[in-house]
């Protein structure tokens, strides 16, 4: 509480905001200690009202539902503490970018990329982030081939990290005229988005600019003028696409966050490689890689990492994958 009341003594300063950079990192911390502070108080507060209604119901006055009631209320609010507390990497808070990519398989692995790209928008939605469409590349017939967003919020990228991986879809194909059972791949890649608390350093002399219209989402003013951008790094040969705004000058502004996330990400998986070895195999994103299957026939969505199952697909697919992240993270932890 003593590191809590310092930081707001050093908000209340008339100078806190001459620095902005300094002062958006100490609002940030500020909010994780309140953050943890509010979560222990309501597993304290929790755990005395299970003491008063197991009182109550050795007088009489309160029924073993009630008990059970206020029981499983606790275990659940201990239980998700001990959950966030997997989250303690220094990326875990930021948000986060996260781009799906269709393998081979033309419409019907379009079709799936799509797919998954709204079921994370949904769940974004869902959990309170703010949800972005940055950049987007159509499928010939329907789907899209590649899709990035952004998933803005406290936590995201810590949430969403274990969803690096290969996907994939067995379902019966509305395309396949035949009806037959086939099955495609899609990758997601998720990369932690980068705030001042991060120095990420990038030479404009190291940077390739090229600009072209937009194929995405935007009225015939985003088509007719050539305000997307596209950027290559060139020591560490990262591309980066983005059309989200109608100002080339905002979307180069964004560009240059997206490549700064890339390249963080990319320190982050050096370190892991130095670290341990079986980490570095771990994080791989290979096409032979797959973390999850959705097979619809079956009613089935499996994490072959977990072996966290849920039945209900139009569920998952709709945005129910919480189940799926909190499973990753705690094995994760645990290994």
């Amino acid at each position: 509480m003593n590191v809590i009341r310092d930081k707001e003594q050093r908000t209340n300063d008339p100078e806190f905001w001459n620095d902005p950079k300094l002062a958006q990192t100490v609002m940030k911390e500020l909010r994780e200690n309140k953050l943890w502070v509010d979560k222990f108080k309501g597993i304290k507060d929790a755990m005395e009202e299970l003491e008063i209604f197991v009182e109550f119901q050795s007088e009489g006055e309160s029924s073993e539902e009630e008990v059970d009631a206020h029981y499983l209320k606790a275990l659940e609010i201990v239980d998700d503490t001990e959950f966030r507390s997997t989250l303690d990497q220094e990326e875990d808070v930021l948000s986060c970018l996260l781009e799906i990519n269709a393998g081979a398989g033309g419409t019907e692995a379009c079709d799936w990329a799509e797919m998954l790209y709204r079921m994370y928008v949904m769940y974004g939605e869902k959990a309170g982030y703010k949800v972005k469409e940055l950049n987007r590349v159509n499928g010939d017939v329907a789907g899209v081939k590649s899709v990035e967003i952004e998933i803005g919020g406290e936590y995201a990228y810590g949430m969403m990290k274990g969803e690096n991986g290969v996907h994939r879809l067995v379902r019966v194909s509305p395309f396949n005229s035949q009806g037959k059972r086939m099955t495609s791949f899609a990758s997601v890649f998720v990369h932690p988005v980068v705030d001042n608390s991060i120095e990420i350093d990038v030479n404009p002399a190291d940077l390739d600019w090229d600009t072209f219209r937009a194929s995405g989402a935007g009225g015939q003013h985003v088509n007719k003028t050539e305000s997307a951008v596209r950027v290559r790094h060139l020591p560490s040969g990262v591309v980066v696409e983005c059309q989200a705004e109608r100002s080339q000058h905002m979307n180069r502004e964004k560009a240059v966050e997206m490549l700064k996330s890339r390249l963080y990400e990319r320190a982050l998986e050096e370190k892991r490689v130095a670290k341990s070895a079986t980490e570095a195999t771990k994080m791989k994103n290979e096409w032979g890689s797959q973390i999850r299957s959705y097979v619809l026939d079956d009613r089935r969505v499996k994490d072959h990492r977990t072996n966290f199952e849920n039945r209900n697909t139009d569920a998952v697919l709709s945005g129910d994958i919480e189940g799926f992240l909190k499973a990753f993270l705690m094995w994760d932890g645990t290994r």
